[in-house]
């Protein structure tokens, strides 16, 4: 999106609606809306049964009352290594060296060689006895808040394709990110702010499609929040809040201004009455759409830089996330804006860590990664604690898949999709509890199989959605995130 200095030309003969968004959209923000604004409306329009709503982020309840109210994801990208995590294997220990007992895939994304043990020791903790891995000691005490899945499955051993799959439901096709089919099925809970907002993700591996809406309104695509750390400090940063030189004033002018414009357009055909799902609604629907972004982004103006301030946070907060202190100054910061934001109302926050793909130096690099993240994570999930907020928000951990037991080289895992670990806290699980089992090395899910399909059902029904109930018509057929698949797991509900 372009930040040159807005200039306002009228003229009757030239000046319509359209012209004037063209002309004018720098001036309200960057809200991670590029395909939004970078598609003509003189195209093929926008999804079929876009819906012609007033506000389309406007809050809205579930088919029933759910579980949770909001969801904070947070997502090591790249493919943390569930043994040598969550998923205590002692036989792999007591085998190591030797070759797997049973056949290995016979899809596989590199070639893997005997058995490898973990090279970190494994503790229990809590009441529940969980068993964690030295990688994850402040997550270990938290424990009797934690569910862990150790069974979770997916179907691609690439990276692009397991991200797409974890945050599509899709490895194969263009799809809407569960965070966008939560916003269009809940809304925000904040009119100042978006219902999804995404902090530091990749831009590789799928980049904006693991974020994006597709075929849904355009408005429920993420917002992208970058961190970066200038002079020793981490900040947080929307780029394109602000106009460079129009005042907020003249900025709301212009929003009267496109509102009225909108409000000369021609009617809609008797054949388009009848039919709400014709061209000229379609185009109409991407119209509202756009001027629903624009609005929202003046309206951040507003609510934005105040939200992204950490200064005014007490010192033992800044404490329980590691933050002014290495290495957990980054992710400590934006594992605090997450819950800043999900705290004043936004319905489903992803932070991202990258990049934990251990093909080699296992050692090394998991033990400095986890460092990063271990604290900040638990800080996390006690601060939602001690605020009353965890009961009502689904805190999430997990990959795009987990790691073989088998060795890459001397010091190193590959992909495996086939079995890995997730664990939740709050919002409507059970604490200090474990679901599901990985076969005895963690090669393959092996008791209780959950999909990934059946993890997004899952999410779904503790937010009080259907999942086969939540869809969108698009091409001529019914779409939802799961698909055609998917089973909620109601085991794991408190």
């Amino acid at each position: 999106m372009r930040e040159n200095t807005l200039t306002i030309e009228v003229n009757p003969g030239q000046f319509g609606r359209r012209h004037w968004i063209s002309r004018c959209g720098a001036g309200f923000g960057a809200l991670a809306l590029s395909d939004l604004l970078a598609r003509s409306l003189s195209a093929a329009g926008p999804a079929e049964g876009s819906p012609l709503v007033s506000n389309q982020l406007a809050a809205r309840p579930g088919h029933f009352p759910g579980r949770a109210k909001r969801v904070i994801f947070v997502f090591m990208h790249g493919g943390p290594s569930h043994v040598d995590t969550f998923d205590y294997k002692p036989l792999l220990e007591k085998h190591d060296g030797q070759p797997l007992p049973f056949a290995k895939p016979r899809v596989q994304f590199a070639q893997t060689g005997n058995l490898l043990k973990s090279p970190w020791k494994f503790r229990q903790y809590g009441g529940c006895g969980a068993w964690v891995s030295d990688l994850f000691p402040h997550v270990g005490r938290c424990a009797d808040d934690i569910t862990f899945l150790k069974s979770i499955h997916g179907s691609n051993e690439a990276h692009g394709g397991a991200l797409l799959k974890m945050n599509t439901g899709s490895d194969t096709f263009v799809r809407p990110s569960m965070g966008a089919w939560i916003s269009y099925g809940l809304g925000t809970e904040n009119s100042g702010l978006p219902s999804f907002v995404t902090i530091n993700p990749t831009l590789g591996h799928g980049g904006v499609r693991n974020f994006g809406s597709a075929f849904l309104p355009p408005i429920h695509q993420a917002t992208r929040i970058a961190t970066s750390r200038e002079q020793g400090v981490t900040r947080a940063q929307l780029a394109n809040l602000t106009h460079p030189s129009n005042s907020p004033a003249l900025q709301e002018l212009q929003m009267s201004l496109l509102n009225r414009l909108d409000g000369l357009r021609p009617t809609t055909s008797a054949a388009n009455q009848i039919s709400p799902d014709g061209p000229s609604a379609d185009v109409d629907a991407e119209f509202r759409a756009r001027i629903a972004s624009f609005e929202l982004a003046f309206r951040m103006q507003t609510t934005g830089p105040e939200l992204f301030d950490l200064s005014g946070e007490t010192e033992a907060t800044r404490q329980l996330y590691g933050i002014d202190q290495e290495p957990t100054s980054n992710f400590g910061t934006q594992c605090l804006l997450a819950r800043r934001l999900s705290e004043s109302g936004v319905r489903f926050v992803q932070v991202s860590h990258a990049y934990w793909d251990q093909h080699s130096d296992l050692k090394k690099e998991h033990s400095r990664l986890a460092a990063e993240v271990d604290k900040p994570i638990a800080g996390l999930l006690l601060d939602l604690k001690q605020r009353g907020l965890l009961d009502e928000t689904l805190l999430m951990w997990g990959a795009e898949f987990g790691r073989t037991p088998t060795a890459q080289g001397n010091d190193g895992r590959d992909h495996n999709p086939h079995a890995f670990t997730y664990w939740m806290a709050g919002g409507g699980v059970k604490g200090g509890f474990s679901y599901g089992e990985s076969d005895d090395f963690g090669f393959y899910a092996a008791k209780d199989k959950v999909h990934v399909h059946d993890l997004h059902a899952t999410v779904l029904h503790l937010l009080g959605i259907d999942h086969e109930r939540l869809t969108f018509r698009y091409g001529g057929r019914d779409f939802r995130l799961t698909d055609v698949d998917g089973h909620v797991v109601h085991d794991i509900m408190a």
